[in-house]
């Protein structure tokens, strides 16, 4: 699926009459298993190139939201988990993204939402009639001020608070907030967890277009944000005192499956860099390239695109895109180590080549420098993938993707694979580090202090899983600050 990252519009009255005509009818942390979403597919660079080239638009354009499609990455793109919601719990399989604020399911009253899946997974329309616990959320409300701005002018208190997300390829999901209880797993001791829950306010979509409709096959039942705003799941659970306001993943890019916690990673320590303020993603400063023991010459300014500033770390995107005053010079500088190479271009974008021989012994380590001392090592193994034969470079040209032409720095799974990435959201930091994501983490127990295994995870699939291609993400949330509610 397409993750679409899109700005949150507000077209109070449009968005008022969607929802009002579908709600009058109407009425965790720890384990999560996150599937890949393309199991089974075929390799395909087009399908690769389509997925990320949209993304990239999607950042362009100004958006904020990831959403649904239907590519098929090279095995490192996209990730769903199972969560439960409602009392009596029901399982949803949302999309996993580090990019994206807002959670959403699709709601009973939407006719034109996915019914099936050919994911092997069962898809399920949320009732607020059939949990205990749910409450529609008002337009009084201080969520809904926050989310949309200040109060709408067509919506009264006693009308449930609408919400309209419209996305870069022209899809958009429209309905009102619900909030219900959400099931997790804490962790409670070396590779154990406990049952725990928490009140989300989240999206219940009635009307669903383009993408996002019942004519996507690789469906799913919604989306679970992991972004920086306050309307995201980990933001609300942090302001009650559920969870630190920290999240870390790693991504195993040998074996498949990885790491993916809420808390105070403890161990393996990580050197962090600052987040760039006033910035919708995860951006961050880089100071300089290094190729072997060569660093490219250019300014900083060249990482600064408009009110766009920095470098995006983006989980979402499987390459990595980077800008034409950066991406000639290290390409022409990997190539030439073996100027005897025969290139070929396939689908118009990827340089490639036939190659037998070991390619960390002759082609460079390109090293991304940040600040605060920060390094991010790219092997040639990483960079370079193999493809009919062929090994291809991974790197591409940021300018050559957008129909506007310009030049984003984005950093994908290309280059976070078999690294354990650190988000810490209290301290406006992230950072990384080199490590096994087969092994395990330790994350400290704010509430008394002690420290816990948090290990990796892999889940087969109702498909035929290819496992060297098929990467899959276990979110383990951990550290209740209080008791279960």
């Amino acid at each position: 699926m397409f993750r679409w990252i899109g700005s949150y519009y507000s077209l109070q009255l449009i968005s008022f009459l969607v929802v009002s005509s579908a709600i009058s009818s109407a009425r965790s942390w720890g384990v999560i298993n996150v599937k890949y979403k393309f199991a089974g597919s075929q390799r395909s660079l087009f399908d690769l190139k389509d997925h990320d080239s949209r993304r990239q638009l999607r950042i362009l354009a100004g958006v904020d939201l990831p959403l649904g499609g239907s590519g098929r990455p090279d095995g490192l793109g996209l990730y769903y988990a199972k969560i439960g919601i409602g009392t009596p719990p029901k399982d949803y399989y949302l999309q996993v993204d580090t990019g994206s604020d807002l959670m959403w399911v699709n709601c009973i009253q939407c006719k034109e939402c996915p019914k099936r899946s050919s994911l092997g997974i069962d898809l399920t329309l949320y009732d607020i009639k059939d949990s205990a616990t749910g409450q529609l959320v008002s337009c009084d409300q201080e969520f809904c001020h926050a989310i949309n701005g200040g109060p709408l002018a067509t919506c009264t208190a006693n009308m449930s608070c609408p919400y309209l997300e419209i996305y870069g390829d022209g899809s958009s999901t429209a309905g009102y907030f619900i909030k219900d209880i959400v099931l997790y797993d804490r962790v409670s001791g070396d590779l154990e967890t406990s049952s725990a829950n928490g009140s989300v306010i989240f999206g219940c979509g009635t009307t669903q277009s383009g993408n996002l409709d019942s004519s996507n096959e690789e469906a799913l039942d919604g989306i679970l944000g992991f972004g920086k705003s306050n309307s995201s799941m980990i933001s609300q659970l942090a302001s009650s005192g559920k969870v630190k306001k920290m999240f870390a993943h790693c991504l195993d890019g040998v074996n498949g499956g990885g790491i993916f916690a809420i808390g105070h990673v403890v161990q393996p320590k990580v050197n962090m860099t600052p987040l760039v303020p006033n910035q919708p993603h995860y951006n961050v400063n880089m100071t300089a390239v290094q190729v072997g023991l060569d660093f490219l010459n250019f300014t900083t300014d060249v990482f600064e695109s408009g009110d766009r500033k920095g470098t995006i770390i983006d989980s979402g995107t499987t390459l990595a895109y980077l800008p034409d005053m950066i991406y000639e010079p290290l390409v022409n500088k990997i190539l030439s180590q073996q100027p005897n190479l025969k290139l070929q271009t396939v689908h118009d974008d990827y340089t490639c080549f036939q190659y037998s021989e070991s390619l960390d012994e002759t082609f460079p380590n390109v090293t991304f420098h940040f600040e605060n001392s920060v390094i991010l090592k790219v092997y040639p193994h990483e960079y370079l993938f193999p493809f009919n034969g062929l090994w291809c470079i991974g790197w591409q040209n940021s300018g050559m993707q957008s129909r506007d032409q310009k030049n984003i720095t984005l950093l994908g799974d290309l280059v976070l694979s078999n690294k354990l990435v650190v988000y810490d959201l209290e301290n406006q930091t992230i950072g990384w580090t080199e490590y096994n994501c087969s092994s395990s983490i330790q994350v400290l127990d704010e509430r008394t202090g002690t420290v816990h295994l948090v290990g990796s995870h892999y889940i087969s699939s109702a498909c035929h899983l290819n496992a060297q291609f098929i990467m899959i993400w276990f979110l383990l949330a951990t550290l209740l600050h209080y008791s279960n509610c």
